[in-house]
Order: structure tokens, then C-alpha cells, then sequence
């Protein structure tokens, strides 16, 4: 099976060595983003809800890049500063994958990169 690395300009660019997504076969498999404007790279400034808008704007814009889409997500995990936030980044989660409903993990963890409150990654089907 090729692997085929995907990159677009509509999310962040990778800050490690990494790719934003690798596609292969039938599926894709989306690097964590966090919420980093993709045009000025800088973390969006704002509470959960937001942080966790910009996070999933940017894995639809990597999945789009795939050929792939937000309702062919099949496995998501969220990774959360402060789990007391967990109601309200699951408010925004429903909008952009609850129809799709797929397989999820949620954790807290000690901190993330650039002081965000949020990271998420995917596996799709392309």
C-alpha cells in the first residue's frame, strides 16, 4: 500500500516533524491540531468552545484536502487541558460530528503545545 502524506494550506503547517494527515488505502489518519489560525499560525485567543471550533475547522480543511469529510470520521481522540471543560467542547463536537457519531476517546492531560486547552485527531474513511 502507497502512503501519501497530505498537506493544505487551510489548516496550520505541521510544528514538528510531522504531517498534518497520511492517507492510506481507504482510510486517512489526521495529526492532533490544535486551534492555531491556519493564516497567521498563532493560537485563536478564546474559552473552550472556541479553541475547540478552530481545532475542528482545521481537521475538516485537512480531511477535505484527503478527499474525505467530517461524516466519514470514524475514531476521534480528544485531549483536554482541564476536564472540567469536557460539556462545553462537547457542545461543538455534536455540531461538527454528531451526526457522524463516531468512536471517541476523551482525555485530560498535564498540558499541550502553545498553552491550548484543546487537541483532537481522526481517522477517516476517504
Amino acid at each position: 500500500m502507497n502512503k501519501q502524506i497530505i498537506r493544505t494550506d487551510r489548516a496550520p503547517k505541521a510544528i514538528g516533524p510531522y504531517e498534518q494527515a497520511i492517507k492510506v488505502g481507504e482510510f486517512v489518519y489526521a495529526s492532533g491540531q490544535i486551534p492555531l489560525d491556519p493564516k497567521t499560525g498563532n493560537l485563536v485567543e478564546g474559552e473552550i468552545k472556541v479553541q475547540t471550533r478552530r481545532a475542528l475547522e482545521n481537521l475538516k480543511a485537512v480531511l477535505e484536502a484527503a478527499g474525505s469529510s467530517l461524516d466519514r470520521v470514524v475514531k476521534t481522540t480528544v485531549f483536554l487541558k482541564n476536564i472540567a471543560d469536557f460539556a462545553a467542547m462537547n457542545e461543538v463536537y455534536a455540531e461538527y460530528l454528531g451526526a457522524a457519531k463516531p468512536a471517541r476517546s476523551t482525555v485530560a492531560v498535564a498540558d499541550l503545545p502553545r498553552g491550548a486547552l484543546v487537541e483532537i485527531d481522526l481517522i477517516a474513511l476517504v
